[in-house]
């Protein structure tokens, strides 16, 4: 499907009055998910509490109550790495589906999701340190890339459709791999561990684990702001972005590498967390409309507004953890089939 032709490709002249307006929306509700995300638990906080203890904190001082210790060492880390990881898979969808001029396109598609997945699996199969594991993950996702660019290059270039079928070819590849490793792996002790992680959790973050993820995607997030109006000129086709003096194929592995450092970054930490970077963009298309500029900072915050209350719900409803990935895609699925449907539906009237 391609991209509507009203993309604006000018630099100016432009008004983003209402558009600003749901940018100012979505922070907040990022906000507020993440306040709630720390108040609430087992044991229920305050806001005044949760703004005194980081005031603390930022003050020099250490955790010493209870409730000190909940709000800066459990849930504070681990709500911020669900905004960074919602923020940064749904800025990569939005990139990839204008890129691709296709609404079904997410960060899987280009396999780095199932080669992270491989590397994470086999550190645990292999009995690695959680720090092994994180740069297994992350080097195996970027390999991934890697194995698509040199698939999908044939005579020293590549086009979109070539890109795609080669992701698909990796992408079937390290999920053998990721059978494979499950099928080799102790059923009594390696194997939950395997299947836990790869289902998706934000259960074991800690400060020193969102500082490791942090950098790949902030630089990867970064990017692709940077690169937002390019994007336009991406999703109006090659030759037209051609004409715009745009060096396709170099500007869209600069994408694929920063969509690369995202679900690395994300996927080392936390395993498999799938649909965020498939309905988000989607969900912001509809209240702020197609154009990137504006587009993909909307898709951040809302992306990272719903992973955090995604996390809180997981941790909460029940008395065990749910895995992130069940409620993604739970959730994720029949929303991305309302919108597909309502989407399809405006099109044919028009």
């Amino acid at each position: 499907m391609s991209a509507p032709a009203s993309i604006a490709v000018d630099k100016g002249g432009r008004r983003y009055d209402g558009e600003l307006l749901w940018l100012v929306v979505f922070a907040v509700l990022l906000g507020a998910a993440m306040l709630g995300g720390i108040c609430l638990g087992r044991l229920s906080i305050a806001p005044s509490q949760v703004f005194d203890s980081i005031t603390r904190w930022a003050g020099g001082a250490s955790a010493e109550t209870l409730e000190e210790r909940i709000v800066l060492l459990v849930r504070a880390p681990r709500v911020l790495m669900g905004a960074l990881a919602g923020m940064g898979l749904a800025m990569a969808g939005a990139a990839l589906q204008g890129l691709f001029r296709n609404p079904l396109v997410s960060p899987d598609i280009l396999g780095i999701t199932a080669g992270a997945a491989f590397g994470g699996a086999l550190a645990i199969l292999l009995g690695e340190s959680s720090m092994v594991l994180i740069g297994s993950a992350f080097a195996f996702g970027v390999l991934a890339l890697l194995l698509v660019g040199f698939i999908s290059r044939v005579d020293g270039r590549s086009d979109t459709m070539t890109v795609v079928l080669a992701g698909v070819v990796v992408a079937a590849m390290f999920t053998a791999l990721v059978s494979f490793v499950q099928f080799v792996a102790d059923p009594d002790s390696t194997l939950p561990a395997i299947v836990a992680w790869l289902m998706g959790s934000f259960a074991s973050i800690t400060w020193f684990r969102v500082g490791i993820a942090t950098l790949p995607i902030v630089i990867g997030a970064l990017g692709l702001m940077l690169l937002r109006f390019r994007i336009n000129l991406l999703s109006l086709g090659e030759d037209e972005a051609r004409s715009f003096g745009i060096r396709v194929e170099r500007e869209r592995w600069i994408l694929f590498l920063l969509v690369a450092l995202i679900s690395g970054g994300v996927v080392s930490v936390s395993g498999i967390v799938g649909w965020v970077g498939l309905v988000i963009p989607h969900a912001a298309r509809l209240l702020v409309g197609p154009d990137h500029r504006i587009l993909v900072p909307a898709s951040g915050l809302l992306g990272g507004a719903y992973m955090v209350a995604i996390d809180t719900v997981a941790r909460n409803a029940t008395a065990a953890e749910i895995p992130l990935g069940v409620l993604t895609a739970a959730i994720g699925a029949p929303i991305f089939a309302i919108l597909l449907r309502r989407m399809y539906y405006t099109e044919s009237r028009r």
